[in-house]
């Protein structure tokens, strides 16, 4: 199923192709980028991209974006997830960059985006807090005023590669007495600052992806403060709106059904009742793919007509993780014992693997997998937002 395009589109289209063909580097395919490579392997083809002026899809051109359409930021989306690139660092392009331009202040813009278009600076996303996750606005992370300076205090966690950031971008209450969302502002804080510290997380699959950050009498320049104090409440919706729109994951799930289909060819016999019975799921969730897929286009040509596609992002984050999900469970299925082997982390060069190169990363990817439906918002809360959006429940 493809987007109807006009001839430059289609002309751009393979231009984007021949581009991610040519130029994508051969040591980032590796089984898990985000757990595989070093910081600056994970920025390689960031910064070829940015060289190209492609780095950042969503950015205007007055911010250093290419200045895209709505039809062509989706071809590039879907050229390069097809394709399986490794997407540049969404806290940084996708998320704070955003929020940046669009609420801070002049300044703010000269500063930071500049060094996110090029990579020089690392973002990590400081929401969730221990007991504070899809309700964001219960978070507990204090920032008190003293005279040009915010002296911070908290604790954030499962913060995704915080281990590399150079920045994190954070909610925090700035003023207990008022109603939850109302005392919340938006903060950019320098992970180099005294009293800002970081702990990893090993998660069950062996990897180190997500960490604890904790800030004791952080001391962050009111400068660094986003739009207004106890204002951060709209920004930080702006910013998930931006994060969920991004997980309808067509291309991700397509590349990874043809590896299950070749997986279940290698592994099952056809006479086995189990290759037909995976062959029954398999099917259900190709027709799954290509009903978001449907969705996901019909929601494009509206957007290209000027026409507000509504709750379309908590739609697609809830259809495409759990269908990512299923994938990735059906794959474990199918290797049967294979799944019981897990990588060592860091993945060593010498350590044995038992069975074939495709069974290596299948349990690691259905246990990470299992993440998708609560970051970003769980998938229930995004439920709620459809109910009373759509529903007027």
């Amino acid at each position: 199923m493809e987007l109807a395009l006009s001839p430059e589109d289609a002309v751009f289209r393979d231009e984007v192709r021949a581009f991610i063909k040519d130029n994508y580097p051969a040591e980032m395919r590796v089984p898990n980028p985000e757990t595989d490579l070093s910081k600056e392997q994970m920025l390689l083809w960031h910064r070829i991209l940015h060289k190209k002026g492609w780095i950042a899809p969503l950015w205007p051109k007055e911010y250093g974006g290419p200045g895209w359409d709505i039809t062509r930021r989706f071809i590039f989306e879907q050229e390069t997830t097809r394709a399986g690139t490794m997407p540049p660092l969404a806290f940084s392009i996708t998320m704070v960059g955003p929020v940046i331009y669009t609420f801070g202040n002049e300044a703010q813009k000269q500063k930071f985006l500049p060094r996110i278009l090029s990579g020089q600076d690392w973002w990590c996303q400081g929401y969730s807090e221990p007991g504070s996750g899809s309700d964001l606005a219960t978070v507990r992370t204090k920032a008190v005023r003293d005279g040009d300076h915010y002296v911070v205090n908290g604790h954030k966690t499962w913060t995704t590669l915080a281990q590399h950031a150079d920045w994190i971008f954070c909610l925090v209450r700035t003023d207990p007495a008022a109603k939850p969302q109302s005392g919340i502002s938006f903060l950019l804080i320098d992970t180099k600052s005294p009293g800002v510290s970081v702990r990893p997380i090993i998660t069950i699959d062996g990897s180190h992806e997500v960490n604890d950050v904790f800030l004791e009498n952080v001391r962050v320049p009111v400068e660094n403060l986003i739009g207004e104090e106890n204002k951060g409440w709209t920004y930080a919706k702006f910013l998930l709106g931006n994060e969920r729109t991004s997980m309808a994951g067509i291309g991700r799930s397509t590349r990874y059904i043809a590896k299950l289909k070749a997986i279940v060819k290698a592994e099952i016999p056809e006479d086995d009742p189990a290759h037909l019975e995976f062959l029954r799921d398999i099917a259900r969730v190709e027709l799954d793919v290509l009903a978001l897929e449907a969705t996901e286009l019909r929601v494009v040509a509206q957007m290209a007509r000027g026409i507000d596609p509504g709750p379309a992002a908590s739609l697609f984050k809830i259809r495409g993780t759990e269908i990512f999900q299923d994938i990735t469970e059906l794959t474990h299925r199918a290797i049967g014992n294979y799944g019981l082997a897990i990588r060592e982390h860091p993945v060593s060069a010498n350590h044995f693997m038992p069975g074939p190169d495709y069974a290596h990363t299948a349990s690691e990817k259905y246990l990470n997998s299992r993440k998708l439906s609560i970051y970003g918002g769980s998938n229930e809360i995004q439920r709620n937002i459809i109910a009373k959006a759509v529903l007027g429940l």
